[in-house]
């Protein structure tokens, strides 16, 4: 509720609420690529991370020149490091403030695109429900009739038939948005954000699970308990919001 709460009154709440994500998802992150070896720059790409957030919300620098000032920068500080390989350092680094920051950044987008506050929560509000009923979806589709393994070498327990579930699921709860909160939006345009969170919001939970089993890990932290990490918990929603930011600039 609080959640919700957050992105119903936007602002400067939801700012922090995406620079949250984006920071401590970052945090993690590189504690995964410490474990393979890659010494990722953690306080810059902080630093990085939060003027690409805040930047969507106040532009304060043209978005490229951001991104091309940051490359030279972290490149610079990295040739006065002496810690491992500079290759990999690097290359986590980038991995990490495209992947998790720019990302993140978009949730910030999508909040503030209308003109009418209010829409740009209630979308929010949105997409975060579609996600949660299709993650359920997914998770107890898997339980019941789950036989076909999805993807074995990242997520052994996932299936194609809990897949199924959650995708349906997805479609099903952004049409009942439709009625509830997206009022503004059109049929077309709410079952794109069904089928985007359907499909890419569940790749990007297989892309987090390759992550952690690439590191040998359970969860990205223990910061919430039994939940895993802010990593775990809002990986769906860092992998789709993006897709729904740019069909918004573009067909909305």
């Amino acid at each position: 509720p609080f959640i919700l709460f957050i992105c119903y009154i936007g602002g400067l709440y939801f700012l922090t609420f995406a620079l949250l994500i984006g920071l401590f998802s970052f945090y993690e992150f590189t504690k995964m690529a410490k474990r393979k070896g890659g010494n990722t720059l953690l306080y810059p790409g902080l630093i990085v991370i939060a003027l690409v957030i805040f930047n969507s919300f106040i532009q304060i620098i043209d978005f490229f020149h951001l991104i091309i000032l940051s490359v030279i920068v972290l490149s610079v500080i990295e040739l006065y490091r002496d810690n491992g390989s500079a290759i990999s350092n690097l290359s986590t680094t980038f991995l990490g403030i495209f992947y998790i920051g720019l990302f993140a950044s978009s949730l910030v987008g999508i909040r503030e695109f209308f003109n009418d506050d209010l829409k740009g929560g209630y979308l929010i509000i949105s997409i975060l429900v579609i996600i949660w009923i299709c993650d359920s979806a997914a998770f107890f589709g898997g339980v019941k009739f789950g036989k076909h393994r999805l993807f074995l070498r990242v997520s052994p327990k996932k299936s194609w038939e809990g897949a199924i579930f959650g995708f349906v699921f997805a479609i099903l709860t952004a049409i009942a948005a439709k009625y509830i909160l997206l009022g503004f939006l059109s049929w077309v345009d709410v079952i794109f954000i069904g089928v985007v969170i359907g499909t890419v919001g569940q790749i990007g939970d297989l892309i987090e699970s390759l992550f952690k089993r690439d590191s040998g890990i359970k969860d990205s932290s223990d910061l919430i308990p039994g939940h895993g990490g802010i990593f775990d918990r809002f990986d769906s929603l860092l992998a789709s919001s993006p897709i729904v930011f740019v069909y918004l600039n573009y067909f909305v």
